[in-house]
């Protein structure tokens, strides 16, 4: 066609077929995956329903997150918000990035995040954005409670520079629901506050007060093409990750 590059004249092809033909490449970037995980005390919550503690549940998928994309040959990086023993893995592909992304989760443990200041969480995700070059995919895996206010614009800013963010909310059904009755006494693991109602009356201002916060991040992720996805710990986790990478898969490059 007229402008085509002569440059990519296919001869081999022109020759088979007895008209000229040109050579057209489909690049298709590689994508980093980095996967952050919130490894605070509520995270470690484990309810009668539940398969597994938050913690537990949310590095069964990021493993399986991860194997999927060295499969593909894509490289990928685990970082960590708060927790014990929890060491990060560089950005590497192949068998032993797989195997040292499972010891990282293994061997974590929930740990303190009381009292996080909104100052303090940017610094901690900070130099995730620094290493996080265009067209990496990050995952966070979080409850989502007890985070400073503002902490979603600063996880959809991760979006920033032709990044994708996907945030995977990871609830105990006991949570999503509050399926409890009667007389109930709560305490908070991050802030220690102590509350003592009947669960009936305290049943609506929960569960719209926990609908109003996931609402807050999943419109600021929108709002930089980013993704919010809730998980409840007694599903098939096997599921949850289908749905994050049909996600990722739809995501702009």
């Amino acid at each position: 066609m007229p402008g085509d590059d002569l440059r990519f004249l296919d001869q081999r092809a022109a020759l088979r077929h007895d008209k000229l033909l040109i050579r057209q490449f489909e690049t298709d970037t590689d994508r980093a995956l980095r996967l952050l995980m919130d490894a605070s005390l509520s995270m470690g919550f484990h309810g009668p329903q539940a398969r597994a503690s938050k913690l537990a549940y949310a590095s069964v998928i990021a493993a399986a997150l991860g194997r999927v994309a060295l499969a593909g040959g894509d490289a990928v990086a685990l970082d960590w918000l708060f927790g014990e023993g929890a060491e990060p893995v560089r950005l590497r592909s192949g068998l032993l990035a797989f195997e040292n992304l499972v010891h990282s989760l293994e061997r974590a443990n929930v740990g303190q995040g009381r009292g996080l200041t909104l100052e303090q969480f940017q610094r901690s995700l900070e130099p995730i954005g620094l290493r996080s070059r265009r067209g990496t995919v990050i995952v966070v895996f979080s409850d989502l409670l007890d985070l400073p206010e503002g902490a979603a614009e600063l996880l959809a800013q991760l979006g920033t520079g032709g990044r994708f963010v996907l945030v995977i909310q990871i609830l105990d059904p006991l949570e999503a629901e509050f399926t409890l009755e009667g007389p109930v006494r709560l305490k908070s693991p991050e802030s220690g506050l102590i509350v003592e109602t009947n669960a009936a009356d305290a049943r609506g201002a929960y569960l719209s007060a926990l609908q109003e916060l996931t609402l807050s991040f999943k419109t600021a992720l929108v709002r930089q093409s980013g993704q919010l996805l809730r998980a409840l710990t007694n599903e098939e986790p096997i599921q949850v990750a289908r749905q994050a990478l049909n996600l990722i898969a739809g995501a702009p490059r």
